[in-house]
Order: structure tokens, then C-alpha cells, then sequence
């Protein structure tokens, strides 16, 4: 008997202090911002204002992603609290496609889209059927032939807008071939096609500079801002205003000018 009543006080305590620790971790959980991130610049922009935020109480947890399609799966499935890498357009498309209930608590900068080559020097030099990698993901990919078309290498049909394929073109001069590939390998091929349309974050890693060493660039009216997603019905908690906060800060204004010289624009 007196051994039963041993057992029963070890169970309740282990039950006590498990229920205890449960409840720091939900409490500590609202300090803390597990955040998936692209390397850059987002890492590099997130890691500027770590030490501030500690400062406000919030520990920042970075978590790198070098593809488009982990880090929302992620944040749906709570393995993260948010994630910086995706324009607005794309997290919209994503969110319908796989019925997760994610959401943008706003943007911090621009990366301009641009075609970049290892063969020519100007779009002037395209050659008739010309092959041009773009991503191959619905939004990035319509972005990249409406870059095209503003700079008249094709038409599309009116109104199709960001979700434009190449079914879609009703112009091609120069009889251009598309290849659609995953957006962070364009870097890696563009000795292997006349020429690549590169998302600016996969540009800047892969050491180009965009306002030099792009053919085309998207300029600072594009409306392709990435943002900061969290899950849906958690805008308010005091974590993430700090966290927009520091992040539409003139700190971050400065830091992005000075250090991507236009490869990166802010976009508040």
C-alpha cells in the first residue's frame, strides 16, 4: 500500500511538472518569432534587427529556406510563427492552391526581377529563337513575362495580368523559347541559355548586381513587395507589431539603400 502511494505521488509530480513546463513553453512562445527566411537579403535584414528586438523582449530564431515552397508549409503547420521570402501575389496564389490559411502583415522591400546573360550584353542581341529561362512557379513566371513585354520582346493578351503563361503571348518577334525551371537554379544555368529571368534575392546570392549586371530590371513601381507572412488570426499579437515595427524602421531604410545599392529597394 505504502509502495502504491509512492508510485501515485512520482506520477503526480512528473504530471505537475510537465503541465508546468507546458505552459512556460506557450508563454515563452510569445516572445519568441521562429522566422524562415531566404539568405538574401532577407537573413541579412532580419539578423540587423535581432539584437533590437531582444532588446524589446522578442528572440528572433532564424531559419534558412533556399526554396519557395517549405517555408509556407512551415508556417501553416506551426513549425514556424513567420516567414520572409515571398512576394504578396505569390503567398496569395499558394495559400488558395494548398487551402492554408496564411497572411501578409505587410512589406519591406522590393527585389527587382531582371534578365540577366552570359552570352549578350543587350536584349538587342537576342537572336531569334533565343531560349530564356524563367521561374517556374504561376506568379514569378507571369512577373517574368510581363517584364518582357513592358521592354517589347513580346505581347501578351490584355488583362491577363501576373498570372500570364506563354499560352498566353500573342506577339514573338523573335520567336523567343521559354524554359520554366525552378526559381533559385536560374542562377546556376544561365551559361546554358541565352538568358534567365532571376528573382533578386537569387541574383544578389549568386553575387550579381542587378542595377549592373541585368539586361532588364523591374524599377521601384513594381509591385512585388515581400512580406512579412504569419498565420491568419494572429496580426495582433504585440510580437508581431514589434516585429514590423523594427522592420519599417528608417534603420532598415538606410541599411538597404547603402548595402544593395538598388539591387534592393524599400518598400515602405
Amino acid at each position: 500500500m505504502e509502495l502504491k502511494k509512492i508510485v501515485s505521488l512520482i506520477l503526480i509530480t512528473i504530471l505537475t511538472v510537465s503541465l508546468l513546463v507546458g505552459c512556460g513553453k506557450g508563454k515563452n512562445d510569445l516572445n519568441t518569432i521562429r522566422i524562415g527566411v531566404s539568405p538574401k537579403p532577407h537573413k541579412e535584414i532580419i539578423e540587423l534587427i535581432q539584437e533590437d528586438l531582444e532588446k524589446e523582449g522578442i528572440n528572433i530564431k532564424i531559419v534558412e529556406f533556399t526554396d519557395y515552397i517549405k517555408p509556407n508549409l512551415a508556417l501553416a503547420e506551426g513549425e514556424l510563427d513567420a516567414n520572409f521570402f515571398q512576394h504578396e501575389p505569390y503567398m496569395n496564389e499558394f495559400r488558395e492552391e494548398k487551402d492554408i490559411k496564411i497572411v501578409s502583415v505587410g512589406g519591406v522591400h522590393i527585389e527587382p526581377m531582371g534578365l540577366y546573360s552570359s552570352k549578350i550584353s543587350t536584349i538587342d542581341e537576342l537572336k531569334d529563337g533565343s531560349e530564356i529561362a524563367i521561374p517556374n512557379d504561376v506568379t514569378n513566371g507571369g512577373r517574368a513575362l510581363l517584364l518582357l513585354e513592358k521592354h517589347g520582346l513580346i505581347k501578351l493578351k490584355d488583362e491577363v495580368g501576373i498570372l500570364a503563361t506563354e499560352k498566353d503571348i500573342e506577339q514573338n518577334p523573335k520567336n523567343l523559347k521559354f524554359t520554366p525551371l525552378e526559381a533559385a537554379s536560374l542562377p546556376r544555368i544561365l551559361k546554358d541559355v541565352d538568358g534567365a529571368i532571376i528573382n533578386g534575392n537569387f541574383a544578389l546570392e549568386a553575387g550579381l548586381v542587378p542595377t549592373e549586371d541585368s539586361l532588364i530590371l523591374e524599377d521601384k513601381d513594381s509591385p512585388y513587395a515581400n512580406i512579412i507572412a504569419i498565420r491568419e488570426g494572429e496580426e495582433k499579437q504585440e510580437r508581431f507589431v514589434k516585429l514590423m515595427e523594427a522592420l519599417q524602421s528608417e534603420k532598415v531604410n538606410k541599411f538597404i539603400e547603402e548595402e544593395y545599392k538598388g539591387g534592393v529597394i524599400p518598400a515602405f
